[in-house]
């Protein structure tokens, strides 16, 4: 247990990935290829999964930055 779920929506997946949310679904993969160099991306469902962790990555990383100000 203890493990911490995320959930988003696909706006802004499409948004922390490509910068806009109403990005094509091959832009979002074509974004997860860049940003992940050397990174072999097998599927649609991969791609997907890697921006939606891509997402969590930028959320936690603000929250971070967001803590470390109110500090």
């Amino acid at each position: 247990g203890g493990m911490q779920v995320g959930e988003y929506a696909p706006r802004l997946v499409k948004k922390a990935v490509v910068g806009v949310g109403a990005a094509e679904k091959a832009q979002v993969h074509d974004m997860v290829s860049r940003l992940l160099p050397g990174a072999r991306i097998v599927g649609a469902d991969a791609a997907d999964a890697l921006a939606v962790a891509i997402t969590h990555a930028h959320h936690l990383a603000s929250a971070r930055r967001l803590g470390a100000h109110a500090a």
